[in-house]
């Protein structure tokens, strides 16, 4: 076992977590979209590797994601895993970039997650292969990916979503519902 792994692991299943508990009321089954009903039983990306050799830095304030279908259009930010994890207190109104995750544009898994929420990461119910994912950057660059894959009901205790790649991609998370044990929505995105 690597030395990233027990941290990713219990950082994913905090996120689950925080994501969910008092994010929202339950909605009834007959309310959730059908990708959120529907089971995958694809398994983990076989992209997953080795851990990161040097530590990545936090992602710099400037960065944005947009997926345009969605109308999700949302300012990035550094996670906290005290504030998010922990203490339960994750904000509203940004995605958070998984701390040690790869930044966008760089070779590596760039994980972002945010609240299940109108105006934030509940969109991403409706996500599907070919939408276009853009990152924003500081300098005001564009850095363009497409979604390949969307998992809506990954198990709460996966964690290897969030484990670095070999090769450039997005990987977004938001919840199901409000208990811990609800699935995990799951979107990769590759870069075009």
């Amino acid at each position: 076992m690597n030395r990233w792994t027990p941290a990713v692991s219990v950082l994913a299943l905090c996120l689950g977590l925080v994501l969910i508990v008092g994010s929202r009321p339950a909605a009834p089954a007959a309310v959730l979209p059908p990708a959120v009903a529907a089971v995958t039983t694809s398994p983990a990306p076989s992209a997953i590797s080795a851990p990161i050799a040097t530590p990545v830095p936090a992602i710099p304030p400037g960065y944005r994601i947009k997926v345009p279908r969605l109308a999700i259009d949302l300012p990035l930010a550094e996670g906290d895993i005290e504030r998010d994890a922990v203490r339960q207190q994750t904000p509203e109104n940004f995605a958070f970039h998984l701390p040690g995750s790869a930044l966008p544009g760089d070779s590596g898994n760039a994980y972002f997650y945010a609240h299940a929420r109108a105006g934030m990461f509940l969109a991403l119910w409706n996500a599907r292969e070919g939408d276009q994912v853009v990152i924003t950057t500081p300098d005001a660059r564009e850095l363009h990916y497409v979604v390949s894959e969307v998992h809506p009901r990954v198990d709460p205790t996966d964690v290897s979503w969030a484990g670095p790649t070999t090769g450039a991609r997005l990987t977004l998370q938001t919840s199901t519902g409000p208990n811990s044990g609800d699935p995990r929505f799951v979107v990769v995105a590759l870069p075009t």
